[in-house]
């Protein structure tokens, strides 16, 4: 049982962690996230990129993993795969941050982003992407919505990868169509080993979850956490024909 002091030291922890995060105005958030990429040399060159020409959509939603924040996805997305040629910049990238929940471990954040995902997919009104495979272990997959194939990045506070620790869980769609294009064009495997390099030298180690589209699966990346080959993805796409 805790001592009144004990309960006071956790009562005002409580207190002084709800109001750094819930306080915050989704402009405040938003230049946290543009500070973390470019003030902090992210070693992602994309990313880098994206916040330089500033082709970027972001948006601050209340609760990861909900039928809510689905539903006001949902929108943003499509609205950012009608404007997307006309955003400036090679790379452009649709940002979702949450307020809450906080202080996940790994674990917990992998499992909220896949039924976030699973939340969108279940009001997906467009067939899947037919460029990609709806199948998480098959080495083809992307996930899709609105009929468009996308990269997802997770960030959170508590990453084991240093390139993901980001104060609130964050989702960050990215276009496949950005990577086959740099792949017709030569460019990917330089960008690829840049980015790696660059993770090496703020990590120690490159990521040991970071492979090509195509090698294997891409859902392992999504959430940042490192898994073995017994990792299985709770995804099943709920549009399937």
């Amino acid at each position: 049982m805790l001592t009144r002091a004990q309960q006071r030291k956790k009562r005002d922890g409580n207190s002084r962690k709800n109001n750094f995060y819930g306080d915050k105005s989704p402009s405040q958030i938003r230049e946290e996230f543009k500070s973390f990429i470019i003030d902090k040399q992210h070693p992602c060159l994309a990313a880098q990129s994206v916040f330089h020409n500033e082709s970027y959509e972001l948006f601050v939603l209340e609760q990861l993993g909900s039928k809510s924040a689905a539903l006001q996805m949902s929108k943003h997305i499509k609205s950012f795969i009608e404007n997307k040629d006309q955003m400036n910049g090679r790379f452009v990238s649709l940002i979702c941050c949450f307020k809450n929940p906080q202080d996940l471990s790994e674990m917990q954040f992998e499992s909220l982003l896949w039924q976030q995902l699973q939340f969108l997919n279940a009001i997906d009104e467009c067939s899947w992407d037919e460029t990609v495979s709806d199948n998480p272990e098959d080495s083809k997959f992307s996930f899709s919505f609105d009929g468009t194939a996308f990269y997802v990045v997770g960030l959170q506070a508590n990453s084991s990868r240093l390139s993901r620790q980001f104060n609130y869980p964050t989702l960050v769609f990215n276009l496949h169509t950005q990577f086959e294009a740099l792949r017709e064009k030569g460019n990917y495997s330089k960008m690829r080993d840049g980015i790696r390099a660059r993770d090496t030298q703020l990590q120690g180690f490159v990521n040991p979850m970071m492979e090509d589209h195509g090698v294997s699966s891409e859902a392992k990346q999504y959430s940042g956490r490192e898994v073995d080959e017994s990792w299985k993805c709770p995804f099943l796409n709920q549009n399937s024909k």
